[in-house]
């Protein structure tokens, strides 16, 4: 397989890019535009009511991030102008046939124009409702594939998976496909999803009932085939089915691993949220994690999302210029340098014994290693000799003292609950036996060794991470500046439920608020003497202005603005 200039290859190349708001696509977008300015095109397709809707959410989800600081750095006052230039903003939904798109000039547009297609959307969530999961990650999927297959010019599509669509299996895992893993039928899940929808609504359950049955439902059928989650599950059949219907198209399929913080660019430790490892970070510093289940020598395949980026871009120009059915990749570390449970939790330890947090109090938060128990049963005997009989007995204590305890009681149950909870989400992982083979990888990262330049800017091999000095100097770091970025600007109740905004309000509360946070976060698009926040209390901003903003917040249940990225949500 050759492969020739990465760079080169980029230079006037109309991209489509679906999930854009997420963690991998944003380091995807990022490295396009910084490696290759002169990229003709990405269209960014985000799931909003409209255009404006969508370059509100990119504005404020992703462009907004420290992730672009260098970006912005470079581009400086001309940053504006260099992102109209290059980005169109594409309003849809991959859920619904042809990606929800109404204007059939811009699908003809597409279709006629589009070099490459990156798929990163995902409902990551390990627990979603069945049917919102399915929506995204199966048919979302097909969707694609479909939209794909009427692309003229297309010369190659990226799909991002997991390397857990593996289900729970031991041993060396394979780069192969799924075709007909484990006699999945799409249809019958379908239908599956349909009847139980059309039962409980027949009932008249709430929506919080309905979503309590389809997260259950989930979570029954993936066990039922052999995954433990509804995530894994639903990207499993989207796989399965993008393999099977593909046709003619250059597909290519990139399974991950555990992602984790950026490793070196655009900057080293750059982090997007608080799952996975990630949360057990938090949770060891705060003194929330007592124990947890798994076992020792339990591999935690971990790889830094730069190293994804990597690995995606390059195996995208190697399938546009020579397409193969070796177009699976496991991007990961097990196999080349696996780093255990233990380790990981063995870091933080050392971390925040070194630097400990401060409490409430103004007092260091003492930290203590994590047991770790083989077995669930002594996991569940633990807890309940050290933590819910002692909860029974505060419980007894507030009923006979009236409530004296209560601030005591709180603080247990909710530490009990999170334990409860992560051993139960992450126990399969925490148990997983498998090894992820990495021969196609491998062999697509001796395609970059003709150029030492493009070997430095496309690295994904994970044998160069040392790992106790990427979690103790990178990523642990990088979790501690986003948490303290969220403590910094707390999500707050604004609005009473169901409650309309009138022109007025957006005008006078919430433009202000999104114009000066925008600022603050680094945006370029608003000019400095605009950031008074009495200065867009005199405007008087246009009716599309408004209606965009109104479709951002809606009626929702709960309108909430969250400061970090200048939005109401749900």
């Amino acid at each position: 397989m050759e492969l020739g200039s990465v760079v080169e290859f980029l230079e006037n190349k109309i991209i489509l890019v679906s999930g854009v708001t997420g963690f991998v696509a944003k380091v995807f977008i990022e490295k396009i535009l910084r490696v290759q300015p002169n990229v003709k095109k990405l269209y960014l397709l985000i799931r909003a009511a409209d255009t404006e809707s969508a370059a509100l959410r990119f504005q404020n989800e992703v462009l907004a991030k420290d992730l672009f600081n260098v970006l912005k750095e470079k581009w400086g006052t001309r940053l504006n102008s260099f992102i109209s230039e290059k980005i169109t903003f594409v309003a849809g939904d991959i859920s619904s046939e042809d990606l929800g798109l109404k204007d059939s000039n811009l699908k003809e547009e597409l279709w006629n124009e589009l070099d490459v297609m990156v798929n990163s959307a995902a409902i990551t969530k390990f627990d979603e409702r069945y049917d919102v999961a399915f929506g995204i990650n199966t048919l979302g999927a097909i969707h694609l594939v479909n939209f794909a297959k009427k692309c003229v010019k297309l010369k190659v599509f990226v799909h991002v998976s997991t390397a857990y669509v593996a289900g729970e299996r031991t041993g060396l895992i394979l780069e192969n496909p799924l075709d007909g893993a484990s006699g999945l039928d799409f249809d019958a899940e379908m239908k599956v999803i349909d009847q139980k929808l059309n039962e409980i609504k027949t009932k008249g359950a709430s929506q919080k009932e309905i979503t309590l049955v389809m997260k259950n439902l989930g979570t029954e059928r993936a066990k039922i085939h052999g995954w433990p989650n509804t995530y894994v599950f639903t990207k499993t059949m989207g796989e399965m089915i993008m393999q099977q219907s593909k046709e003619n198209l250059s597909l290519v399929i990139i399974r991950p691993t555990i992602v984790s913080g950026t490793y070196k660019e655009p900057f080293p430790g750059w982090v997007e949220d608080l799952k996975t490892i990630n949360a057990l970070f938090v949770a060891s510093a705060q003194g929330n994690l007592p124990c947890l289940v798994g076992e020792t020598k339990t591999i935690m395949d971990v790889i830094p999302v730069d190293m994804v980026v990597n690995a995606m871009i390059v195996a995208m120009v190697a399938h546009a210029k020579q397409p193969s059915d070796a177009n699976i990749y496991h991007v990961g570390s097990s196999l080349r340098n696996p780093v255990t449970l233990v380790s990981i939790l063995d870091y933080g330890f050392v971390y925040f014994t070194k630097k400990p947090w401060i409490n409430k109090q103004g007092k260091p938060i003492e930290v203590s290693k994590i047991i770790l128990f083989s077995s669930i049963a002594s996991f569940h005997g633990y807890m309940q000799i050290c933590y819910l009989l002692p909860l029974k007995g505060l419980q007894l204590a507030n009923t006979v003292f009236h409530n004296f305890f209560k601030g005591v009681y709180n603080d247990l149950r909710k530490k009990v609950k999170f334990v409860m909870r992560v051993a139960e989400i992450y126990k399969p992982y925490f148990y997983f036996n498998g090894i992820f083979d990495d021969t196609n990888t491998e062999k697509l990262r001796m395609t970059t060794k003709g150029s030492r330049t493009e070997t430095d800017l496309f690295y994904f091999d994970p044998d160069s991470i040392e790992w106790r000095d990427y979690f103790m100097n990178t990523h642990i770091p990088g979790v501690e500046n986003i948490l303290q970025q969220k403590r910094a600007f707390p999500i707050t109740k604004v609005f009473r439920s169901g409650h309309v905004l009138s022109d007025k309000t957006i005008t006078e509360r919430v433009m202000p608020m999104i114009f000066i946070q925008s600022s603050r976060m680094g945006n370029t698009h608003f000019p400095v003497s605009h950031r008074d926040k009495t200065y867009f209390q005199r405007q008087l901003l246009s009716k599309m202005t408004l209606n965009v903003l109104r479709n951002q917040i809606g009626p929702a249940p709960i309108c909430r603005w969250k400061p970090m990225s200048g939005i109401y949500a749900p």
